[in-house]
């Protein structure tokens, strides 16, 4: 099935459903004179009608992104609290059914089934479940909607101290910074993109490292973002990879076609006009005082669907002589999936991708998010035996346009020798 016959599918399916939430409110709202009925029909849907538009419109056309965000940001808060309220209407309708299905095949009884108070009830239990899934769909709608208004862009620095037993006497107490998944075409508020890469220049870092994702489709979404992105600079440079967004695969598709090439093509060149030295299953060595440590960077190479473009044989090409070894790789997953088991050498693994979901808790000592139940390492540091991991939750968003306990994240590290 194609993208528009999905969509049209997906459309009918909402609206059904958004009749069924429609009808239940005015069961409960029953005094409700006829000009206050005819006001909420005209608002429901009129609202409905135009965000279902906007929808369809900010896929096909060519919106201004700031008005293509403010319209699905809408649509995925309204359909997520609308779920929400759908739970609670149909465990009435379940109730209701039970109740049915008892007084005529067992009872006997064929009295009617209806929300009517029952006796000595100040409200009936119907009608206390539909109000209590209207308060509960609010829950949502209310910490989703702080998450787009305080934590979308409250940047937020992570200090690390990573040692490194083999660490070169010259490297040891230099700083590195991580930042990971911009996702350049969500971004709506450029004051803002700027000031957390005012931020992390203040850390002054020795290297900065980008672990891939720098679009979500095109690479025309970097046009307003490039000269913000290219004031990252760094003493010992600038290092960067591709994620899974950077290859056009979710625009373009997965076969080969000439606008694809054109686009990673693009993409690649906005790495370079930003000065960022772009790592395809390739190493660097980085020289301080006649000592040396290796950086190398893989392609996206993911677990499941996700492409596996990385090349680990290539990367650590020439690399046996190096007392330690710092890979880029996007996806998380290829630790356990390659790194772990057939390359030993690598002393510590830098990821992003998961975005801590956008969603969870994280504290000093607890952290907590839906996405651990996908990726054993997700947010953080991890280790297993001298081999190390880090994940940073991302630096932009995908989606919901925002961020809620998960924010977004620069990551300073300390290398430290054991």
């Amino acid at each position: 099935m194609g993208r528009l016959p999905l969509l049209v599918l997906l459309t009918f399916i909402l609206l059904a459903l958004d009749y069924y939430c429609y009808k239940a409110v005015l069961s409960v709202f029953k005094k409700w004179t006829n000009n206050t009925r005819r006001l909420f029909t005209t608002l429901w849907w009129g609202y409905t009608i135009l965000l279902t538009i906007g929808v369809f419109t900010s896929i096909y056309l060519n919106l201004f992104l700031s008005l293509r965000a403010v319209i699905l940001v809408a649509y995925f808060l309204t359909v997520t609290c609308k779920m929400v309220f759908l739970v609670f209407l149909l465990a009435d309708d379940i109730r209701r059914l039970g109740i049915l299905v008892y007084r005529k095949y067992i009872k006997k009884e064929t009295p009617p089934v209806s929300p009517a108070k029952v006796p000595g009830e100040p409200i009936s239990r119907s009608e206390f479940l539909v109000k209590t899934g209207m308060l509960v769909a609010a829950i949502p709608l209310t910490s989703l909607s702080w998450g787009i208004i305080s934590g979308a862009y409250d940047y937020r620095i992570k200090r690390v101290k990573l040692v490194l037993p083999n660490l070169p006497k010259a490297f040891d107490g230099m700083t590195l910074a991580q930042i990971s998944d911009v996702h350049s075409g969500s971004f709506y508020n450029k004051k803002a993109v700027n000031g957390g890469i005012d931020m992390l220049l203040g850390e002054k870092p020795d290297m900065i490292f980008f672990t891939g994702d720098l679009v979500n489709d095109k690479a025309s979404e970097m046009r307003n973002y490039q000269d913000i992105f290219a004031r990252l600079k760094a003493p010992l440079g600038v290092y960067s990879t591709l994620g899974n967004h950077d290859y056009g695969e979710y625009f373009y598709g997965k076969g080969p076609s000439a606008a694809k090439a054109q686009n990673l093509a693009d993409v690649i060149a906005t790495h370079k006009n930003m000065g960022w030295d772009l790592l395809m299953n390739e190493n660097r060595r980085i020289k301080v005082d006649g000592e040396e440590i290796g950086v190398l960077g893989v392609e996206n190479w993911g677990m499941g669907r996700f492409p596996k473009f990385g090349r680990m044989e290539e990367a650590i090409k020439n690399t046996d002589d190096l007392p330690v070894k710092l890979l880029l790789s996007h996806d998380p997953s290829h630790w356990r999936g390659e790194v772990l088991e057939k390359y030993p050498q690598i002393d510590a693994m830098f990821s992003g991708h998961t975005h801590g979901m956008q969603f969870g808790v994280r504290l000093k000592d607890v952290q907590w998010s839906p996405v651990q139940y996908i990726y054993p390492e997700w947010a953080g540091l991890y280790q297993k035996q001298q081999q190390q991991l880090y994940v940073n939750v991302g630096y932009g968003f995908l989606g919901y346009p925002g961020r809620v306990g998960m924010l977004p994240e620069i990551t300073i590290f300390e290398l430290k020798r054991a």
